[in-house]
C-alpha cells in the first residue's frame, strides 16, 4: 500500500474545499493509489502528467476544475511508492505547483 505525506499548504487548501470537492478528490486519490499499488498506470480520466517546468512534480485532475499536484518521495516502506501531496484546488495552483 503506497504511503503518503502532504505539505501544510495542501492541508490548508484542502480544508477550503467544499464537501463535494473533498469527496471527488478522495475518489480520484483512491484510483491513483489503487493503480500505484498494482504497478499500473493511473486511469486516463485522472489525466496524471508531469508539470512542465517543475521537475519531479506531477498533476492529477479530480474534477472539471479540480487539480492536485504531488511528487514521489523516498520509499517509507521498501517497494512501496511514497506520494507527497503539494497543492490542491483549481488551475490557479499551477502558478506555484
Amino acid at each position: 500500500m503506497p504511503t503518503f505525506a502532504a505539505f501544510a499548504r495542501f492541508w490548508n487548501e484542502y480544508r477550503r474545499l467544499s464537501r463535494e470537492e473533498k469527496q471527488e478528490f478522495l475518489e480520484a486519490k483512491n484510483l491513483l493509489v489503487a493503480a500505484t499499488r498494482l504497478g499500473e498506470l493511473p486511469p486516463a480520466a485522472l489525466r496524471v502528467k508531469r508539470v512542465q517546468g517543475h521537475p519531479g512534480v506531477w498533476e492529477m485532475s479530480w474534477a472539471a476544475d479540480g487539480r492536485a499536484t504531488f511528487e514521489y518521495g523516498e520509499e517509507v516502506i521498501p517497494g512501496q511508492a511514497h506520494i507527497i501531496w503539494r497543492r490542491i484546488g483549481s488551475h490557479d495552483i499551477f502558478r506555484n505547483p
